[in-house]
């Protein structure tokens, strides 16, 4: 491989932003690719949802650090920041510093990683070739070439459907209109949509209880509005967080106010409910499981998890976990049968690495359909990435994070096609 070393950073996130910061301090070239026309522009979609991680676990101390130097002020460690807090008070500036903006291309999206010269199929010479990545940005299919290449792009623009079983429900598309994947602001700039509406809310995590909560709000001054909650677990357990055990307060809180809701009788729940048809229908859209149809709704919002977007990698040799979708020396480690956000062990290059010398997938989209992502965890992958990157491999097999035990992201009780979406919305991602 080339001596000269450029490293490409797909996606201006936090996970992406703080690599850049890494790399500016090992001193390796770089350029950062955003699909969006703004950083953080994945995030900008749930803007209006308060984090449950404060701002300490929010930031990345390197990344702190470079600020720092430009005059940055730090938001209050112990605050709680709304999605498009993090982007205005950390992620822009972070953008603008002046050792990561000459190498940010906004608007620049990915459409295939490839070795030169070499598809997947062609053994000889792969491992010295460079990387192509190629991209579209202002219309015109562009291409740069790399030493390494991060992918921080995420996953939320790749949401589970409805159907329970991985693929749309039968009548999904054709139902489009009514339905929204994601957090959708039903309090703020969406509230016309919901309020008097009958609502289902499919999803069992952090995600569809800030949808709830907010229903509920707009419940308390538009009485007609009637809000149900599809869940596939079967029982009644805690619904959500860990309630007063959770060492994250605020993820606790969530989840209590949520079962307060439901014990109310303010949000109506269908248990052990595996959407399988969506029929649109006078009046509405019912939805069906097989042995039962409920409805009529006006709108659905799907909150049921989300997964990687793999086919920019295709000719790519990915070694990847064929449950998780994540890569296979990871793949145990994250778990959700197993582990919540904060036992998930930290892990770096070596957990992290394919059989492409080079290509690392980084941040949530590492965790394939896993929810347990914390971000605090997405800056020691790219600390220890960066770190082997640079030849520094006592620094990258360092441990140099420690997490909260929250017992929160458990999904001991639910199917592989996740209910929950754990971002960063939640403290969990992003």
């Amino acid at each position: 491989m080339s001596t000269h070393p450029h490293v490409v950073v797909i996606g201006a996130g936090p996970v992406g932003l703080t690599a850049a910061a890494h790399l500016f301090k090992r001193e390796i070239p770089f350029t950062v690719l955003e699909a969006g026309h703004r950083v953080g522009a994945s995030i900008r979609a749930w803007g209006h949802v308060r984090l449950f991680s404060p701002w300490a676990m929010d930031i990345d101390p390197d990344a702190a650090a470079l600020l720092r130097q430009v005059g940055w002020t730090p938001p209050p460690a112990d605050g709680h920041p709304t999605g498009n807090d993090l982007v205005d008070r950390y992620l822009e500036p972070l953008a603008a510093h002046p050792a990561i903006r000459p190498n940010l291309r906004l608007g620049a999206t990915v459409t295939g990683v490839t070795r030169e010269g070499r598809s997947r199929l062609d053994t000889t010479g792969r491992d010295e070739a460079r990387f192509v990545v190629r991209f579209e940005q202002d219309g015109l299919e562009q291409e740069l070439t790399a030493t390494a290449v991060l992918d921080a792009s995420g996953t939320w623009t790749t949401p589970n459907p409805l159907g329970s079983a991985g693929i749309p429900a039968r009548g999904e598309r054709a139902a489009s209109d009514s339905i929204h994947y994601g957090i959708r602001d039903v309090a703020g700039v969406d509230r016309d949509r919901y309020a008097n509406k009958r609502i289902a809310v499919a999803g069992g995590g952090h995600s569809a209880a800030n949808v709830l909560l907010d229903l509920a709000a707009v419940g308390a001054s538009a009485p007609g509005t009637k809000v149900t909650w599809l869940l596939r677990r079967p029982g009644a357990a805690r619904l959500v967080g860990g309630g007063a055990n959770d060492e994250l307060p605020e993820r606790g809180r969530l989840g209590t106010r949520v079962d307060g809701l439901v014990a109310q009788g303010i949000i109506a729940v269908e248990h052990d409910f595996r959407t399988d048809s969506v029929t649109t229908v006078e009046g509405g859209v019912m939805i069906g499981d097989g042995d039962r149809q409920i409805g009529p709704f006006d709108e659905i919002i799907v909150t049921t998890g989300l997964r990687p977007d793999l086919e920019p990698l295709r000719e790519l040799r990915l070694e990847l976990d064929e449950i998780v979708e994540a890569p296979r020396a990871l793949a145990p480690l994250i778990d959700p049968n197993v582990h919540s956000c904060g036992t998930v062990p930290p892990h770096g290059f070596m957990e992290l690495s394919h059989p492409e010398p080079g290509f690392f997938i980084v941040g949530m989209k590492s965790y394939g359909r896993a929810p347990t992502f914390l971000l605090r965890t997405g800056y020691e992958q790219v600390r220890s990435v960066v770190a082997a990157l640079a030849g520094d491999l006592d620094a990258a097999s360092r441990v140099e994070l420690v997490l909260p035990e929250t017992g929160a992201c458990s999904l001991a009780d639910r199917t592989s096609n996740s209910e929950e979406p754990a971002l960063a919305a939640a403290g969990c991602g992003g």
